[in-house]
């Protein structure tokens, strides 16, 4: 199975190395994707994207604002006459503020979005949140653990210190898992790759299952 992954805001592909080799031992092809997060250019990371997929089977996963370039990166697809995004079975999100994120708008009350954000203002808070429909199966994870700017500026809200946990849910999803990690341990738990691979897992031929092998 080919594996992308994206990074969220203020990161780099470093910060999703050890799930990358991780799901690499498992058998995987992975795409370990970086980009501006502050200035993110749609058009070359869905090139990238599309010319790493070639057709072939592909699980997407995104932490934080990278699973809202993945809906951004789907929803564009669609409009191709010949969509590689067809390919792709599903996607997994880790700590992904599907409803929008509060703490991005908190912070842009406080004059200061335009600044913090820049370019990527209009995808940490849309206009309208839509449904995950007509697109691949979305598996969402979250965290509960408010370690973190969103558990001080934001009150009576069950987080993971950035993002809050009912902001990780929308309609149309097929499953939602809570972990108690912060929305940067999220990355590095192995609870967390564990059920990621098991994910994986659920969309591979059981031939293919058979064939990998951890070391």
């Amino acid at each position: 199975m080919k594996i992308v992954t994206l990074h969220g805001l203020y990161m780099h592909g470093v910060f999703l190395i050890p799930l990358s080799e991780r799901l690499e031992k498992q058998g995987h092809e992975v795409l370990n994707l970086s980009y501006n997060t502050l200035d993110p250019d749609f058009e070359q990371i869905a090139r990238r994207i599309n010319a790493f997929i070639d057709h072939q089977p592909t699980i997407l996963i995104g932490h934080s604002m990278g699973g809202l370039i993945i809906r951004r990166y789907l929803e564009q697809s669609v409009q191709l006459d010949d969509n590689p995004a067809d390919a792709v079975h599903a996607v997994i999100t880790l700590g992904t503020p599907h409803q929008g994120a509060t703490l991005a708008k908190v912070f842009d009350d406080l004059g200061w979005g335009g600044w913090l954000f820049q370019r990527s203002q209009s995808i940490l808070l849309p206009d309208e949140v839509m449904p995950w429909q007509g697109l691949p199966p979305l598996h969402s994870i979250a965290g509960n653990c408010p370690w973190g700017p969103a558990s001080l500026l934001i009150k009576n809200q069950v987080c993971d210190g950035t993002v809050l946990v009912e902001e990780t849910k929308i309609e149309g999803m097929s499953s939602h898992d809570i972990f108690p990690l912060t929305h940067i341990a999220l990355l590095f738990s192995r609870r967390v790759s564990d059920k990621v691979i098991a994910i994986i897992d659920s969309y591979q031929p059981a031939s293919d299952q058979a064939a990998q092998v951890e070391p």
